[in-house]
């Protein structure tokens, strides 16, 4: 954008100052994408999974580091009479400023998450659910509230504070509460979300200051192109050299088209319009808002099809979740190993919830340093600031048996569960597993019995396995499943 900017005064197009720090402020500002349109094309289209997470999960991290980003461009201030020109001292004081603001509201909203945690934990609000789901949002606003007074980003500190909170607390509260406090935000979300953009077409008409330039608003689209482009198919290469699920072309082809600009976007720029290089910048952030919202929202369904990315991925119901919830799994085999090629199909039907396969899958292409973060929240994080996990008694030392007993709640003891799904690898072995019908049984090696005739494996599942009720055993638990008609 700064080239750009030296073409505009080669022309003559442009009428007054436009610093090389007012273009890095620009580039922070624009780089917040905020494909909400595209996301909520997804959703209602069921569009793949993976792909709707690396989208918003982009958009969700973008926006953070934009905000403090702009804010430490904002806050660089060279010593002397040029206060634009580049000073080391200054720039290293940004960087430390960019640091220091994003690493405490990180920290300001993981505290607050946990001291709400610990809250509905360890207090009697579930018995009053209109109270909790109260002091659930009014906790969640205090962490904007606090943050801004201490001179941090409250979206940041909010954004890691809800992360906590649906890893932690929401486990906490009664099911009503958890039913209120969805619908309360689901419905503050759509009346932000609706006074945005209603704000944003009031102000194209309203803002009494814009300063069109074609040179200006054109080299932002090619730039804008550009920086995206420079970064999805790089990253997405590196990510691929350690992804067993590669993200695909079309995939990265798509992430290319949903680089909205959005409602972060607009607020970043409406902040600061004092200046001529200010009002120039908003002006052409609310013109790229309108064009990518309108045109590559729109064309979100068309690019999808010509993609031949698929769609009517239907998520399962909470009932089907609960009666359909396996997933198949090879016998003796460790799941972070790809299974050998032969033609044995003897498998398991085995689940432990509604997200089991997807866990599974990314616990296989997690790194050790993950694994080693899933052990520690099950065994220690867990138990403390929920009532799930196992007792800290059983994983703490000896010598804090009396922490241990005081932090644990009396439902752990209950609800004992081992590690599961994207916590931990579930491997059976051949002698773990039986399969009973009837008088016949089979193991997982194959071997049968029968207490009427001896019959083969493979006889028994021609003529039973098709219908009626089956039974697992699988170390001292029965588990009792329907089997579908063509298992």
């Amino acid at each position: 954008m700064y080239g750009v900017v030296k073409l505009m005064k080669i022309v003559g197009q442009l009428s007054d100052k436009f610093y090389y720090t007012d273009c890095l402020f620009f580039g922070a500002v624009i780089s917040a994408t905020d494909p909400v349109t595209v996301l909520a094309i997804f959703n209602e289209l069921h569009a793949d999974v993976d792909l709707y997470a690396l989208l918003f999960g982009e958009s969700v991290l973008n926006d953070a580091v934009a905000i403090v980003l702009s804010s430490s461009i904002v806050a660089y201030q060279p010593a002397g009479l040029n206060t634009h020109a580049f000073d080391a001292a200054a720039f290293f004081k940004s960087v430390g400023i960019f640091l220091g603001i994003f690493s405490g509201s990180f920290t300001m909203g993981a505290v607050t998450g946990v001291v709400t945690a610990l809250v509905t934990k360890f207090t009697k609000l579930h018995c009053f659910p209109l109270l909790e789901t109260a002091l659930f949002f009014l906790m969640s606003w205090s962490t904007f509230l606090l943050a801004e007074a201490c001179g941090f980003t409250g979206v940041v500190a909010v954004l890691f504070c809800g992360i906590t909170q649906a890893h932690y607390t929401y486990n906490n509260l009664s099911v009503e509460s958890r039913s209120r406090t969805k619908q309360l935000f689901e419905v503050l979300h759509f009346l932000a979300e609706n006074f945005i953009f209603s704000y944003m077409g009031l102000a194209l008409f309203t803002f009494q200051k814009h300063v069109f330039s074609p040179v200006f608003i054109i080299g932002a689209f090619v730039a804008i192109f550009l920086g995206r482009a420079a970064h999805i198919y790089p990253l997405s290469f590196f990510l691929n050299l350690g992804r067993r699920h590669k993200i695909g072309w079309n995939f990265q082809h798509m992430m290319m088209f949903s680089g909205l600009r959005g409602a972060m976007a607009f607020a970043l720029a409406i902040r600061d319009t004092a200046s001529y290089a200010r009002q120039m910048m908003f002006t052409t952030t609310l013109l790229i808002v309108f064009f990518t919202v309108w045109i590559i929202g729109g064309g979100t369904t068309p690019m999808l099809s010509w993609l031949n990315i698929r769609v009517g991925v239907e998520e399962p119901s909470e009932e089907d979740q609960n009666e359909h919830r396996w997933q198949y799994f090879r016998v003796g085999v460790d799941p972070d190993q790809d299974p050998p090629p032969n033609n044995d199909s003897f498998q398991v039907l085995q689940g432990d919830g509604p997200d089991t396969a997807r866990g599974n899958r990314t616990k296989q292409e997690s790194a050790w340093l993950f694994r080693l973060w899933y052990s520690f929240d099950h065994n220690y994080l867990k138990p403390i600031l929920t009532h799930s996990g196992p007792p800290l008694t059983t994983t703490l030392p000896a010598w804090c048996g009396l922490l241990a007993r005081c932090l644990t709640s009396p439902q752990v003891y209950d609800n004992q569960e081992p590690l599961r799904e994207e916590d931990s690898d579930f491997i059976l072995t051949e002698g773990d597993l039986t399969l009973t019908y009837g008088d016949s049984t089979v193991t997982a090696n194959g071997s049968s019995s029968s207490h009427a005739a001896p019959t083969s494996a493979e006889e028994v599942l021609e003529r039973d396995l098709g219908m009626g009720e089956q039974k697992v055993s699988s170390r001292g638990t029965r588990l009792v499943f329907p089997l579908e008609d063509n298992a």
